[in-house]
């Protein structure tokens, strides 16, 4: 007996918080006004693929939409020239290489002749200059072979960072200058960008928090909304229009200019609001439970998450059972 008079009270006492939780009481509350405008998906930064020199495109490894990492090769420049001097200068070089193995021997033996008299300090002196030119002729020339090998190694046109290809903008065999763009690259860090009327620009800043609707160009801003940060305002109007940058989570699958709906407070307004879970629908027609007066047919407005605002139907005060 006393056991089931326990079990009684500790089920009435775990039922408790779940009856409190089922009743909702009906407030007025500030909203934030949120304006629906079109965000467009673009990069932080795009960046030109470059060469470096100029010649002929060999080796294009990319297309448009081509994922690239920082680094990566993705086109050739050949320079027919470059090889030739290479060849031009390595034939100079040993030649360098063999005056200066005779001016070496010449100079040890002219400092032996010093040594006993036979020849004077000038005959000395002057083979001394003379292995000097040489030695030195043969390091400016290695340099200047370096030079060279240097600018046919910076023929591969390389990857300024980790992104995606927007644009190649030669074909393979086209003939480029030192410094013009081969493809330009989209960075892996992605925003959405959007406008604003200029009479709202008051209302926005860096930090506010907004709200991105599901991939497309859907109306409704149901639960499949997700939550974004304006990062930046642009200080300059464009046609009327303030420009503001938009980071959210997940953008890295989305298209380079695809548009998608952003739902951004432009000032406060008092509305009702409750959770969704206390209405239901019949016939296609929304009803709450008010306590003590039964099912009550409402106006649903704008639905954020998991709340819905109430247009008509509720008043504050008014007590809501869940269904």
């Amino acid at each position: 007996m006393h056991r089931a008079v326990l079990a009684l009270i500790m089920f009435v006492l775990s039922a408790t918080p779940a009856l409190a939780q089922a009743e909702f009481t009906v407030a007025v509350q500030d909203v934030a006004d949120r304006k629906a405008v079109f965000g467009t998906v673009q990069s932080v930064d795009v960046v030109a693929a470059r060469a470096r020199i100029g010649g002929t495109v060999r080796g294009l490894s990319v297309d448009e939409g081509s994922a690239v990492s920082s680094g990566q090769t993705i086109a050739t420049v050949e320079d027919p020239k470059l090889g030739l001097q290479l060849v031009a200068i390595d034939a100079r070089i040993r030649s360098l290489e063999a005056q200066k193995k005779l001016a070496r021997v010449e100079y040890d033996r002219l400092s032996s002749l010093r040594k006993s008299g036979t020849i004077s300090q000038a005959r000395l002196d002057e083979s001394q200059t003379n292995l000097n030119v040489v030695t030195g002729n043969h390091a400016a020339l290695s340099a200047e072979r370096a030079v060279v090998a240097e600018s046919l190694a910076e023929g591969a046109v390389l990857a300024p960072g980790d992104g995606r290809v927007l644009r190649v903008a030669v074909t393979e065999g086209s003939v480029i200058l030192p410094g013009e763009a081969v493809a330009f690259i989209a960075a892996e860090r992605y925003v959405l960008r959007i406008e604003l009327p200029e009479r709202h620009a008051r209302f926005i800043g860096t930090g506010d928090e907004v709200l991105v609707g599901a991939r497309g160009l859907a109306v409704d801003a149901g639960s499949n909304v997700r939550t974004g940060r304006i990062t930046q305002v642009y200080p300059e109007m464009s046609n009327g229009r303030v420009i503001a940058d938009v980071e959210v989570d997940e953008l890295g699958d989305y298209f380079v200019g695809e548009r998608t709906r952003v739902y951004v407070a432009t000032g406060l307004r008092r509305a009702i609001v409750i959770p969704r879970d206390f209405l239901h629908q019949r016939y296609g027609v929304t009803y709450a439970i008010v306590k003590g007066e039964g099912e009550i047919m409402v106006q649903p407005g704008q639905h954020t998450g998991d709340e819905v605002e109430i247009l008509a139907g509720l008043k504050p005060g008014d007590t809501l059972l869940k269904p």
